[in-house]
């Protein structure tokens, strides 16, 4: 009877458990999803209805507030926003890829030390770097252009994707690489030919992960960047803030505009994400 009991009373707990989770992540996708449904709203709207009620619907959808945001400068940002970031990503997954598959793979004397010290690079803040960092590019005259940004990101992100690709890597059977090899394959034709493809997922989750960083970063364009013509989105939109002056509802735009590529990458990439995170996180 006991044993009968206490039965019964497990499902129940887990099915009040299931719906007080639920409640839980209704409530955190509704906050998430209100303040970017009042951003896109209230930028369709002229700066009286945004003042006189910004909660309700626009008496007319004014598209015209996009294309003057695209025409006032915008255009540029977003440029400069793909340059920097595409560049850095291909760097940031090249080198980290390697630096992972041979801190996995080679029996390197130092492979531990070698791994903690680029887990170090986590560590150090970019605040603390900023000063020196400054001083350097001053002197490599790189002050000021695409590569201000470049390479400073790329140097602060691969600690971050070494400890992410390595955890997926270990999961990955050396079976396969001991068949590359009696194929006639050398280390590095097994990695772009083996290794590559089978890890998707976690390219995947490091490209989103990276970009969401390099796309929004402030701090270093802030201060490495002076010329408005290589200025990139978060700083382009600072600057776009006091030309557009009191029209709110045209930045409101631009800040939608600037939304939408990493909403997008997300939206097409989510699956492989979700996947790359959970396989290295389980098995790393």
């Amino acid at each position: 009877m006991n044993y009968k009991s206490s039965n019964k009373k497990k499902p129940t707990k887990e099915y009040i458990l299931k719906i007080l989770l639920n409640i839980f992540f209704i409530f955190l996708s509704f906050m998430i999803i209100l303040p970017l449904l009042w951003l896109i709203i209230n930028s369709f709207k002229t700066n009286r209805e945004l003042f006189k009620n910004s909660l309700a619907l626009p008496e007319k959808w004014l598209f015209s507030n996009y294309k003057e945001a695209w025409d006032k400068g915008l255009f540029s940002y977003f440029k400069n926003s793909v340059i920097v970031s595409f560049i850095s990503l291909i760097f940031i997954l090249f080198f980290s890829s390697l630096l992972a598959y041979g801190i996995t793979r080679f029996n390197i004397k130092f492979n531990k030390i070698i791994f903690f010290v680029v887990l170090g690079g986590m560590a150090l803040s970019e605040q603390v770097a900023l000063v020196p960092l400054y001083k350097i590019l001053q002197n490599l005259n790189l002050y000021n252009t695409y590569f201000a940004l470049i390479l400073p990101y790329i140097a602060f992100r691969i600690p971050f994707t070494v400890f992410l690709m390595r955890a997926y890597f270990l999961s990955i059977p050396k079976e396969l690489e001991e068949a590359g090899y009696i194929d006639g394959y050398n280390s590095f034709q097994i990695f772009y030919k083996i290794i590559v493809p089978i890890s998707k997922p976690i390219f995947a989750s490091c490209a989103i992960v990276n970009l969401n960083f390099v796309w929004n970063e402030f701090l270093f364009a802030n201060v490495f960047l002076e010329s408005k013509s290589i200025m990139t989105i978060p700083i382009g939109l600072m600057t776009f803030q006091g030309d557009m002056k009191a029209n709110y509802t045209v930045m409101l735009a631009g800040i939608t505009i600037a939304s939408i590529p990493m909403i997008a990458m997300f939206l097409i990439m989510q699956k492989q994400f979700i996947e790359g995170l959970t396989s290295g996180a389980v098995k790393g």
